[in-house]
């Protein structure tokens, strides 16, 4: 049977709660995940989430379970882990949240680091790739780039929550905006509730 296996990469923008709650969704649906975090990334974790940081390993298990055979996380010069290359099959990828630096590199094909590189192998290989920017306002720059990036196969979802489910607390809307990436790579899920659905 085929393996189910994901490339997450979590970088320096606001929002690291998206990607960690997508990490867990997909753990959850029992899936493979490959996790990449930037520097930048482990400093919103610190700030946005007040996580002590100094010892990653014990922070990923506490976020993602203990010993998780199922979640494989890389440094971003670990060039020889095996998303780096086209020949290794996986699903897809999603940097979430992705920042404007993150975006600028995938749409020049910079390749200057792991997450970078496994982003440049999901569109040479024409596998998914989700972006979710989480920037406002948002200038020329960032819209070009984001439509460089959609030219070529790849697809941005923005951090938008949607309010016609009426949601009531924050986990609500940050559900919401996961709910729609998982609905983009094929990923069942039940976390929120769908327009057709509404009583």
């Amino acid at each position: 049977m085929k393996e189910r296996i994901f490339t997450v990469g979590i970088t320096g923008a606001s929002g690291a709660i998206y990607g960690i709650r997508l990490v867990q969704e997909l753990l959850k649906a029992d899936y493979k995940v490959h996790l990449m975090i930037t520097e930048a990334g482990w400093q919103v974790f610190k700030e946005e989430h007040g996580y002590d940081t100094s010892d990653r390993d014990q922070l990923l298990n506490e976020l993602f379970g203990h010993d998780n055979s199922n979640l494989y996380y890389h440094t971003l010069r670990e060039f020889t882990a095996p998303i780096a290359s086209g020949s290794y099959r996986n699903e897809g990828m999603v940097i979430i949240p992705c920042s404007m630096g993150t975006l600028s590199s995938v749409a020049s094909g910079a390749s200057s680091n792991l997450l970078e590189r496994t982003a440049d192998v999901m569109l040479k290989e024409g596998r998914k790739l989700l972006l979710v920017p989480r920037e406002t306002p948002l200038n020329q720059i960032h819209l070009e780039n984001m439509l460089k990036v959609s030219k070529v196969g790849g697809k941005i979802i923005p951090a938008m929550p949607g309010f016609y489910q009426l949601p009531r607390t924050m986990d609500d809307l940050i559900n919401f905006v996961v709910g729609k990436v998982l609905d983009n790579i094929g990923v069942e899920h039940q976390l929120f509730t769908r327009w057709g659905d509404l009583k």
